[in-house]
Order: C-alpha cells, then structure tokens, then sequence
C-alpha cells in the first residue's frame, strides 16, 4: 500500500487534508502526534511526508531532520506545513531537509497541486 503520511494536530486541517488527499485517489494515513511518525514509517515506507511544525511530541523540523538524515536519498518527499510564514521559518524548514514548505492558511486545489508535482503527476 503506497500511502502519504499526515502529521498534524489541527483536526479541522487534518480531516481537510485527508479528504482532499484521498478524494483525488490517495491512500493516507494521519496522526496529530509527532512522536507516531517515525513508527508510522517504520511500519510502512510514505510515499510522501507531509509535517505540521508545531505537534505535540516531536516537532516537524526535529522529524523532518531525521527523516532525510537516516533515510537520504531514500526518504519520501517531505513537505513541511505550518502557519509559521516568517522568511526565517521558511529557511529554518528547508535547512531541515523540507522539499517544500506550505503557508496555512492554503487551499485544498493548492496543497494537492502541490503534491502532485512533487510526485510527478
């Protein structure tokens, strides 16, 4: 089962995400803790990664890090999603290893164009 990772806290933005995700044929799995992700994928490999900053646990530039540190050129695509928009965020994310960095509030037309760029489609 390929599948995309979700891990944030927001339930209204989760359950938006998740719909919008699986409305245009993914497969998703989601958490509101930070400290789930890495067993998530230690169960099953995402095919992409997409991480709240601020979650209770682990936040997501900390498993954003470790994804692409253990992983490299394996690891899933990881888009970091936060409402933290600052110039220094954005940077702060990407120094993490983020492939790409989405400002809440977005659209849901916006996140999946998103995704499906960074997954070819």
């Amino acid at each position: 089962m390929s599948y995309i990772l979700i891990a944030e806290d927001d339930p209204y933005i989760q359950l938006m995400v998740k719909r919008k995700l699986e409305g245009a044929g993914f497969i998703v799995r989601a958490t509101p803790d930070g400290d789930q992700v890495i067993p998530m994928m230690q169960e099953e490999m995402p095919i992409m990664v997409l991480l709240d900053v601020m979650l209770p646990g682990r936040t997501g530039l900390e498993l954003c890090q470790d994804i692409k540190g253990y992983l490299g050129e394996s690891a899933p695509p990881v888009i970091i999603v936060s409402a933290r928009g600052r110039e220094t965020d954005v940077e702060a994310g990407m120094r993490a290893g983020a492939d790409d960095y989405l400002i809440k509030p977005f659209s849901p037309k916006q996140l999946l164009d998103l995704v499906q760029a960074r997954l070819g489609g």
